[in-house]
């Protein structure tokens, strides 16, 4: 089953894009499916279709969604939030207060995505196309069933023996309700969910990222960061859309000075992510609304390539041994030195950039060795293990 996550910045065009991508991709054969992780779900707009919560067939070989994360957070967190609820009214907290808190922010997007579990285990589609929410919280997403496992792997076993332990006599002598057997049993149904998910995520010969850029400063320098970001997590970025650019043909005075202006930004975009493939698509003179209008601006865009190939399988994190060290590579570009944090933990590289960190599980052969030197090559983290 092959993936592509479109994410941006707001306002880009991504839902647009990823339609557009899922109309061109059936054409060729491909059944698929595209469905909206961003709760502002606007995939029926881009169809002029009405678009339910459960899969809904477009035309031949293509089918929408737009899922419903009520229903998806009652399946996947009843039971735990249930609990957090219980737990917080007992320390005070209003049921009101107490209902917001229990849920987790990005959850929802989060299970969304889980439905690629089932598309996954059905084999009903040969290609998912995911419109996702702009880029910090696409981050935020990708990064989520990381963060979850490594939480889990740190606290669940002793979290579950302990409450085993005091539950009985603390439950007597306090008001704090302590989890019982299933709200355990979810959290690691949950769990199992988070680590497949992971894996199906990384996994670059089935799942890689788009990103769907404007020719414009603010937006090429979000997309930088994210592209950084995205790279440090070890999600593939196969190609990069430059969405609404003016076209050549524009004889307008008032436009022609913004036509210059893209233009720069463009050289400037092919040079920042050099090595990975460009894709342009120009400001049309009208909407592209409705399946017509979206294959017209999905074979302007990819030209005689099939969408859903993948464009770029680079992996985003290389390890070699070089005589009596290691090497461990990450791709970082547009990042400084002076940018990035690095700390060993154990069994753990701690990489901080900015507001963003990863708890990156070193491998068996560098858990015992020591960062020797770290630098920037390029587009390159090189860290040399010894």
């Amino acid at each position: 089953m092959r993936v592509i996550l479109y994410t941006g910045k707001g306002g880009v065009g991504k839902t647009t894009v990823s339609a557009a991508t899922a109309v061109l991709a059936s054409e060729l054969g491909h059944k698929t499916i595209v469905l909206s992780t961003d709760p502002a779900h606007s995939l029926s707009d881009a169809f002029a279709i009405q678009i339910g919560n459960t899969p809904q067939k477009l035309k031949e070989n293509l089918y929408g969604q737009e899922i419903d994360i009520y229903k998806e957070i009652a399946a996947n967190w009843g039971k735990i939030e249930s609990y957090v609820k219980a737990l917080l009214q007992s320390q005070g907290l209003d049921e009101l207060m107490s209902d917001e808190l229990a849920t987790l922010p990005g959850m929802e997007e989060l299970f969304s995505l889980l439905k690629l579990l089932e598309f996954q285990q059905e084999g009903k589609y040969d290609t998912v196309i995911i419109d996702c929410a702009p880029t910090a919280s696409t981050i935020r997403l990708l990064s989520f069933p990381e963060i979850f496992q490594w939480y889990m792997d740190k606290f669940f076993n002793i979290g579950r023996k302990i409450a085993k332990i005091v539950r009985p006599a603390a439950e007597r002598l306090t008001k704090i309700p302590f989890p019982k057997d299933e709200v355990y049993g979810s959290i690691e149904k949950l769990y199992v969910k988070m680590v497949k998910i992971k894996e199906l995520l990384l996994d670059n010969n089935s799942t890689t990222i788009r990103l769907v850029i404007n020719p414009e400063k603010m937006v090429i320098n979000e997309s930088q960061r994210a592209y950084t970001y995205l790279n440090m997590f070890g999600f593939t970025v196969d190609a990069l859309v430059v969405n609404k650019v003016y076209p050549q043909e524009i004889n307008n005075s008032y436009l022609s000075n913004w036509i210059g202006i893209q233009e720069k930004h463009i050289k400037h975009i092919t040079r920042v992510f050099h090595g990975t493939p460009i894709f342009k698509s120009i400001l049309y003179d009208r909407e592209m609304v409705g399946i017509a209008s979206l294959l017209k601006f999905s074979r302007d865009l990819f030209k005689d390539d099939d969408p859903a190939q993948c464009f770029n399988k680079d992996a985003p994190i290389k390890i070699s041994k070089k005589g009596d060290h290691f090497l461990l590579m990450i791709k970082m570009p547009g990042v400084k030195k002076e940018d990035i944090g690095l700390l060993t933990s154990g069994d753990e590289l701690v990489i901080k950039i900015q507001n963003f960190q990863r708890n990156l599980m070193l491998p068996r052969a560098l858990q015992t060795r020591q960062i020797k030197e770290a630098t920037i090559e390029g587009d390159w983290l090189k860290i040399i293990f010894l």
